[in-house]
């Protein structure tokens, strides 16, 4: 029985080696090391990720977090990668609440307090999800964010206690957009819209032309993260 402290040694051991491997180099090792015990996160901005993980694991589980809150064009790429990979599995994860019920309950919290709003609609849900799995593989890049910018290739999740595997982290934006170009990969059409981070849409906004990509995410407000990945 393989143990945390294992997944651990594991995760420290992966990051030293893996660090100048390719992004299917890391897939490929995801694939050997946990079988089918790992799932890929995705927010339906494109489906570049999902692309690279089908090549090493063709009915690999896909994560969406259904928030309740996302716009059309989200919720349509989702239902388009889905005939596209046709061998894949979303997992939509969900809050226990509706929407309806929470707005019911507390009001606009996207509006009053949108850091509960995160924690109640994604970070339980990923929680609860990523419990059934020994790890799983996020597209991260360390050009997101400054917040982003140490990203290791494979980690130690110690918030969701299992191994984190982020195989595009080095990725520049012309590698990530020339991928995209080379293999036809499907993107949200709100990216053509100038939406260069999306999330739910209460929260998201065009960014100002040169600014952070995701600075269009809770636009005037301190918060920068929905706590997913810090």
């Amino acid at each position: 029985m393989t143990t945390t402290q294992d997944f651990k040694t594991l995760a420290e051991h992966a990051e030293h080696d893996l660090a100048g491997a390719s992004a299917a180099e890391v897939l490929e090792w995801t694939a050997k090391t946990f079988g089918d015990n790992w799932i890929v996160a995705s927010n339906m901005q494109d489906a570049v990720l999902i692309d690279l993980a089908v090549r090493a694991k063709p009915d690999i589980d896909v994560l969406f977090l259904e928030t309740g809150y996302h716009f059309v064009e989200t919720i349509g790429t989702r239902d388009a990668v889905e005939v596209t990979y046709p061998d894949i599995t979303i997992v939509n994860a969900e809050a226990e609440q509706s929407v309806a019920d929470q707005e019911a309950e507390f009001g606009l919290l996207n509006k009053t307090a949108p850091d509960r709003c995160c924690f109640l609609r994604k970070v339980v849900p990923l929680r609860k999800t990523l419990a059934r799995y020994d790890a799983w593989v996020t597209g991260v890049r360390r050009v997101d964010a400054p917040t982003r910018a140490d990203t290791p290739i494979v980690q130690w999740d110690e918030r969701n206690g299992l191994v984190k595997v982020n195989p595009i982290a080095p990725w520049s934006d012309e590698e990530f957009a020339a991928y995209i170009a080379e293999h036809g990969i499907l993107q949200n059409p709100l990216v053509q819209e100038g939406y260069l981070s999306i999330g739910c849409a209460p929260c998201t906004a065009k960014p100002v032309p040169g600014a952070d990509p995701r600075s269009g995410r809770w636009a005037g407000l301190a918060k920068t993260e929905c706590g997913l990945h810090g």
